[in-house]
């Protein structure tokens, strides 16, 4: 099941991609709304570039999420794997310059399951699929405002 969600932004590329990658800031909001996060060091793992480790409360259960950040190619794009259980997630985070002060963000993210258990919880998502997808994109939406707001009061210059 793929998600996908692009928004324009009046910032140019870099001040975009500074508020994509402020990977502390992230850190800190998942914090303050009760999730535990560690980065850590995935022995035996090339490829990667960045880990964390992330307790949060899922589906009413405390889960453990292993995030992995395979790819940074800046300013243009970030790429991610999470792991969770039995669930895999592919996320994407690509920004085009479409002029001097005005930046796409495209973000994706394809989940696939790996156990009996996931399979039927992706099959319960695509039933809500419009509705999870409509939270999905307004949540990219408020992001973009927020990175447009904070460029404009100077704080990603």
């Amino acid at each position: 099941m793929e998600f996908t969600a692009i928004e324009d932004i009046e910032a140019p590329i870099e001040a975009v991609f500074k508020a994509v990658s402020d990977f502390d800031g992230f850190e800190r909001a998942a914090l303050r709304r009760g999730a535990k996060v560690r980065r850590v060091e995935r022995p035996g793992k090339t490829q990667m570039l960045m880990a964390w480790d992330i307790e949060a409360k899922l589906r009413g259960k405390m889960r453990l999420v292993k995030t992995d950040l395979i790819e940074m190619d800046a300013p243009n794009n970030l790429s991610f794997v999470s792991v969770t259980g039995g669930m895999m997630a592919d996320a994407a985070v690509e920004l085009v310059a479409l002029s001097r002060n005005r930046t796409r963000l495209n973000v994706s993210m394809a989940l696939k399951s790996k156990s009996l258990t996931a399979r039927l919880l992706l099959q319960t998502m695509r039933l809500a699929k419009g509705k999870i997808s409509k939270a999905y994109a307004k949540k990219v939406a408020h992001f973009a405002t927020d990175v447009e707001t904070r460029y404009k009061s100077g704080q990603l210059a």
